[in-house]
């Protein structure tokens, strides 16, 4: 999705004093959860604890109206905005066309019966919280490290970098963290963790691997584009599709996409 994620920082970047001190933090944090992970594997505990939840109502001609409609509206909003447009105008419209696709699948899902807990907005905020800060922890260090590496192989491309290299005025950052912060985690939570895995689940017999596998690598492919950016999205995807199947919502998902970003764009306006 145009305008979401700014998953690479470069291996240069990783060498500044603060960059630095973040990666020293990320890697303790990384083999903090790590252990933690270990030890309720050893119990034979699951890695995340299941939440009684309800399959979704919604079939895939369902899916497949809500991700149209999120292709036409932003479409529809780069066409209106013209091809000389400034990266902030294109941002920002595509910003809009994202919760406007958000509000019109919401929509039409509750149409079709859902709830808000079938579509994964309430959640159980101190267990979410906690939830997202393992997550964080266990992806921040290897996934932003790998993404470094990957691209010195390709070098990564994405408007916000490009958005962050041009200007730095208030309104070019406040396009950057609504794109990157906001828009983008509820969005791809939304679309790929719940309107697409949700229905996998509900459709494949394996109690929902597969529906997790594959729409990490939905989400992994709609940052084609991107230099390699999709190859750390997939493992990202995964946790978060794990997360998703386990509890029935998206909450802490969003979180943890919000703010990984938030670190990526962090150390992108410091280097």
């Amino acid at each position: 999705m145009q305008g979401a994620d700014p998953e690479s920082v470069t291996a240069s970047e990783w060498l500044e004093p603060g960059p630095l001190a973040l990666a020293a933090g990320a890697v303790a944090a990384a083999a903090w959860v790590t252990t933690l992970i270990w030890s309720r594997w050893r119990r034979g505990e699951p890695l995340v604890a299941w939440r009684p939840h309800d399959a979704v109502p919604w079939t895939g001609a369902d899916v497949a109206t809500v991700l149209l409609a999120y292709l036409l509206v932003a479409s529809l909003g780069q066409e209106l905005v013209g091809e000389p447009a400034s990266l902030v105008r294109r941002l920002a419209v595509n910003s809009v066309a994202l919760a406007a696709a958000v509000a019109f699948g919401v929509t039409v899902l509750r149409a079709r019966g859902a709830t808000w807990d079938t579509l994964g907005f309430r959640g159980r905020w101190p267990d979410d919280l906690r939830l997202a800060a393992a997550a964080l922890g266990l992806l921040v260090a290897p996934l932003l490290g790998l993404a470094g590496l990957l691209d010195q192989l390709v070098p990564y491309r994405h408007p916000l970098v490009d958005l962050l290299a041009e200007r730095r005025d208030p309104v070019a950052l406040a396009v950057v963290i609504g794109s990157a912060v906001v828009a983008a985690p509820v969005a791809e939570e939304f679309f790929f963790r719940r309107v697409l895995q949700g229905w996998l689940e509900r459709r494949l017999p394996d109690g929902g691997w597969t529906a997790v596998v594959l729409s990490a690598a939905a989400f992994a492919l709609a940052h084609q584009g991107q230099g390699l950016a999709y190859v750390p999205l997939f493992p990202f995807g995964i946790v978060l599709g794990l997360i998703a199947r386990q509890t029935g919502s998206i909450v802490a998902c969003i979180l943890v996409h919000a703010l990984f970003n938030a670190i990526s764009v962090g150390i992108l306006l410091v280097t």
